[in-house]
């Protein structure tokens, strides 16, 4: 692997944002392909990452560090990507549900996917079904990301698997939900496909869902 994509991946491990970005620019720079750049980098990079993170190694400000290298990275590369890869990588929706305004394990579900390769719609906090539904609908969504850190909001996250079996596009998608009451009995409950207890498992569970 050229030189450049070696220290690339270690600054993005290592969460400094600056230089996995001027390494970046160094690898267009010596005509290195954005997809190549993503899948000989910062996918493999995100993997050693989560990995830290899910044996003790690294915690969640380190995590969030190499999460924020990413996406400045994907932001960079976004433009470069030939069309048709665009469409073959797998699409998610993404939201903090109605009532909920907290988006810090949701943006770090969403950094990690969009590392993981996924193109990642993130529409914020205090989401309502029809927004998912809408959502869903607009870019053909291959998964579902639902995120409730309150209780008293993690109810609305089966109004809002009601409201994407009503619209008849239940079957289309894959439904994950997050946050910290979330148990499988309560995913179980609400008819959801999955959960993660966290972002680094948020990407294996997905993955899981997809091939599925």
């Amino acid at each position: 692997m050229p030189p450049t994509l070696n220290k690339m991946r270690e600054a993005i491990v290592e969460g400094n944002v600056p230089q996995a970005l001027a390494f970046a620019e160094d690898a267009l720079a010596e005509g290195i392909e954005a997809n190549d750049i993503i899948n000989r980098v910062v996918i493999p990079a995100m993997e050693i990452v989560g990995g830290k993170f899910e044996c003790g190694d690294y915690f969640l400000p380190e995590m969030m560090a190499a999460a924020i290298s990413t996406q400045s990275i994907m932001k960079r590369l976004k433009p470069l990507l030939a069309e048709g890869s665009e469409e073959a990588k797998a699409k998610a929706v993404v939201g903090t549900v109605k009532g909920d305004l907290h988006d810090i394990g949701k943006n770090l579900v969403a950094m990690m996917w969009e590392g993981a390769g996924f193109n990642v719609i993130d529409l914020g906090v205090d989401v309502t079904a029809d927004k998912f539904v809408a959502a869903i609908r607009e870019h053909n969504a291959d998964l579902v990301g639902m995120s409730a850190l309150l209780t008293t909001t993690m109810p609305m996250m089966s109004t809002i698997i009601k409201a994407i079996e009503e619209a008849g596009i239940r079957d289309k998608v894959k439904i994950m939900v997050g946050g910290a009451g979330i148990t499988q009995t309560f995913v179980d409950q609400i008819g959801a496909d999955g959960y993660a207890p966290d972002a680094s498992s948020a990407v294996r569970k997905a993955k899981e869902l997809l091939t599925h």
